[in-house]
């Protein structure tokens, strides 16, 4: 059974950092593609990140590029966000997720970790 599960959320006052994991397991996601997401109350979820395994491509929504950084370990099957700078429009539920390629739907969805920051 495929799992991801996210860890690291909790509250922090505007300015300050968090780091986000998300630990993945029941499969190899040696080829696949992992985001963050995130959804504020309200609103639709929208990308955050996304990289692939490898490293070799990552995309970062305009709103967070400078101040977010999105990782992998292999050998963890952990991947992460570390998110600087938080401004109080990064409150939001943020989700871990993956697929099998760049262009593919995304197949695995982590339950989710909220993320609250006071201004």
């Amino acid at each position: 059974q495929v799992q991801l599960v996210e860890s690291g959320g909790g509250l922090v006052q505007a300015g300050g950092s968090l780091r986000l994991s998300c630990a993945s397991s029941g499969r190899t996601f040696g080829n696949y593609v992992m985001g963050w997401f995130r959804q504020a109350p309200g609103k639709e979820r929208e990308i955050v990140a996304t990289i692939t395994w490898s490293g070799g491509r990552i995309y970062y929504v305009d709103s967070v590029k400078g101040r977010f950084t999105i990782s992998g370990d292999n050998a963890k099957n952990t991947f992460y966000l570390q998110m600087n700078s938080l401004k109080s429009e990064d409150t939001a539920v943020y989700y871990c997720a993956a697929k099998p390629g760049w262009f593919a739907e995304w197949d695995y969805w982590g339950q989710g970790t909220q993320v609250t920051v006071s201004s």
